[in-house]
């Protein structure tokens, strides 16, 4: 979003200062309502650049000692590695497909062929029903997460050994003995 959004804050001050200093101009350099009017595209700008800013800093997914974290603007969640089951990565559309077609946003459109971490989640429905409210409907579906993050591979990689080892699954085996003719 940052980098889509940035180049509109730039303008916003541009035109500020530049319609200020014609309209300073043309009046010949008294201060009138017009003058003020484009000098308050400035801080608009500023402050438009800042909540931009702002939102990138909070937006993040980190593994830390507790868990996986998931960041949002205005709250976080760390999601224990016991409730977290396989990390892989895949192509984001992977994620919304059929039904989940209208929960695409206009800012992930550009990153639907992008790779993506998809994080299963174990454990009982309650658990996995607390952080699917909490992440929210777009993230979640069912029982797995989709984090469209800038390096997926090494968050998968650096997710996976941090997790529990399966216990009594049979996670296939060398293959069967040929018949002796």
């Amino acid at each position: 979003m940052w980098r889509k959004q940035r180049t509109s804050v730039l303008l916003l001050a541009l035109l500020g200062v530049g319609f200020s200093g014609f309209m300073l101009y043309s009046h010949h350099f008294q201060f009138d309502l017009s003058v003020l009017i484009w000098l308050g595209y400035v801080p608009i700008a500023l402050l438009f650049g800042g909540l931009l800013l702002y939102y990138r800093w909070r937006n993040h997914v980190e593994v830390t000692d507790r868990g996986l974290k998931v960041s949002n603007l205005l709250s976080s969640m760390v999601i224990d590695y016991d409730l977290l089951r396989s990390p892989r990565v895949q192509s984001l559309d992977r994620h919304f497909q059929d039904a989940r077609k209208r929960y695409i946003r206009p800012c992930n459109k550009p990153l639907m062929n992008q790779p993506a971490l998809f994080v299963r989640l174990r454990g009982d429905d309650a658990q996995v029903a607390q952080v699917r409210r909490k992440l929210g409907s777009q993230l979640t579906s069912e029982d797995t997460i989709a984090l469209p993050i800038p390096d997926p591979d090494a968050m998968a990689w650096e997710l996976s050994t941090r997790l529990p080892e399966p216990t009594g699954t049979n996670r296939g085996g060398q293959r069967r003995r040929k018949r002796a003719r």
